[in-house]
């Protein structure tokens, strides 16, 4: 039941949910009691009932810890050890009916989009009279306002993708994107140049304005792969463009990808070298004319790899070692192609094995 990063809740929505979830499954005290074995446990949590069966195996805290309470009410620990936003991700799959003649107690919550008030749920030093040595008004304010836009535009589809593993649409990346966030995760510098980012403009855009960036993003996303399926590629994958291609490349490119129209990623990783970097297989040979290289070669466990366009990839274009090898810009074309590979934490990250024969890179 645990989660990463603490979510707004959509209390409305989510009571909808629940009233869908159990509708016309009315269950007794009794009947949940029977299911407490390991290939049948249910648990009571506020009068709803959740079938735990499988997912106890999945459970982040252990098997054991939650598997103790089948046939149980276990609303009081539950609430010892978790808040209620956890619920958000886990009742649509889990919840199988609700308690006859019993009633959820109301759970008050957050106003959405807002700073909670709820002591230690956020830093101290965003509290009304407190300050902080780093953090001036201006970051305040843009925390606030952050929150508020993801809040608005991004939530319910970030929701959706954790309940789906679905990769994220090109329409949420440009709407990230055309948001001024993307330019804003690779924090101050000459592309924040004429941006405005939620009200700050680029030229006053610092390290903290970053900081509270990546924050809101795994806050607003609540799952890994999620916010990894954001720009992860793009926060690690845009800088070597932007700092060693040619001017053309940078303003299209950089464009390109700031505003969400096509992703990016880094693709190093191979099958057979991981963080070994020197000894990479993948090949550059230049062709007889000088205006294109031919690239072979395989690569593994590329973050965003599945959708993206672009691959800023590591080639051998000299001899052993890390003196041999060189950045190239790939565009997704004829002879490349990418596999979705299957992690623990979720499909919307878009890990990738890359596969490269023969591609004509100018």
């Amino acid at each position: 039941f645990f989660l990463f990063f603490p979510m707004p809740v959509n209390s409305a929505r989510i009571e909808a949910d629940y009233r869908s979830t159990a509708q016309g499954v009315q269950l007794t005290r009794e009947e949940v009691a029977k299911h407490n074995t390991p290939e049948s446990s249910w648990i009571i949590i506020n009068n709803y009932v959740y079938d735990i069966t499988d997912f106890a195996e999945l459970h982040p805290g252990g098997e054991q810890i939650i598997r103790q309470y089948a046939g149980q009410d276990a609303t009081e620990t539950f609430y010892d050890l978790h808040r209620h936003k956890v619920l958000d991700k886990y009742h649509p799959r889990l919840c199988i009916g609700k308690l006859s003649n019993e009633t959820p107690v109301e759970i008050s919550h957050t106003e959405n989009g807002k700073l909670s008030d709820v002591p230690y749920s956020e830093p101290t030093f965003w509290r009304d009279g407190w300050t902080s040595p780093y953090y001036t008004e201006s970051h305040r304010q843009f925390r606030k306002d952050l929150r508020q836009w993801f809040h608005e535009n991004i939530r319910e589809e970030c929701l959706e993708l954790v309940r789906s593993e679905a990769y994220p649409s090109l329409e949420l990346n440009q709407k990230v994107g055309r948001a001024g966030l993307y330019a804003a995760r690779l924090g101050p510098g000459p592309h924040m140049k004429g941006r405005n980012i939620l009200g700050v403009p680029g030229e006053k855009f610092d390290q903290f304005h970053e900081l509270i960036t990546h924050e809101e993003f795994a806050r607003v996303c609540g799952d890994p792969a999620v916010q990894d399926g954001l720009g992860s590629g793009l926060v690690i994958g845009l800088p070597p463009v932007l700092l060693f291609g040619s001017d053309e490349l940078k303003q299209r490119v950089g464009r390109e990808c700031f505003d969400g129209d096509k992703r990016i990623c880094l693709a190093i990783s191979e099958p057979f070298a991981g963080s070994d970097v020197a000894n990479i297989k993948a090949t550059a040979t230049k062709t007889p004319d000088g205006k294109h290289y031919i690239v072979s070669g395989l690569k593994k466990w590329i973050t965003n790899g599945t959708f993206c366009d672009y691959f800023v990839t590591a080639v051998r274009t000299g001899g052993k070692g890390i003196g041999g090898i060189s950045l190239l810009l790939i565009e997704r074309s004829e002879g490349l192609e990418t596999k979705h590979i299957a992690t623990s934490y979720g499909k919307s990250g878009g890990t990738a094995y890359v596969v490269m024969e023969n591609v004509k890179v100018p």
